[in-house]
């Protein structure tokens, strides 16, 4: 997804039909992954380099390197934030807790990413981030 939003030769090649299947896609996957499975999984890194394309553009999310597993109606225990800057929820750096919550924020900036087409985070010349 990363690619066919940002790179140059491709970024005009999502119609807002495909744009809409991907991200009901993203939605369909976090919904299965924090309430359809047996165990409660956290992403904790939900972006758009992180979400693989098929040749029809059903969305699936990829790599789970840095999710957590958990029961229904435990608490998770992470204790530390990890993820990509400018998809982190605001709670996190207050109680470095992961909760599915936080990967409904990262979805919600994924979300404004593939229909503006601008990432959260730009990095200007001297190496400082601008939220955008």
């Amino acid at each position: 997804l990363d690619e066919l939003l940002f790179d140059d030769t491709k970024a005009s090649s999502l119609n807002w039909g495909q744009r809409v299947r991907i991200l009901k896609g993203i939605a369909d996957g976090l919904l299965y992954l924090h309430e359809g499975w047996e165990q409660v999984v956290v992403r904790r890194d939900v972006k758009a380099s992180n979400v693989l394309l098929d040749a029809e553009m059903n969305a699936r999310l990829g790599d789970f390197g840095l999710a957590r597993l958990h029961e229904h109606g435990q608490n998770p225990r992470t204790t530390g934030v990890v993820g990509t800057v400018g998809y982190l929820a605001p709670e996190l750096y207050r109680t470095g807790k992961a909760t599915t919550c936080a990967d409904v924020f990262a979805s919600g900036a994924l979300l404004l990413e593939v229909v503006c087409g601008k990432r959260p985070i730009k990095e200007n010349r001297r190496d400082t981030r601008i939220n955008v």
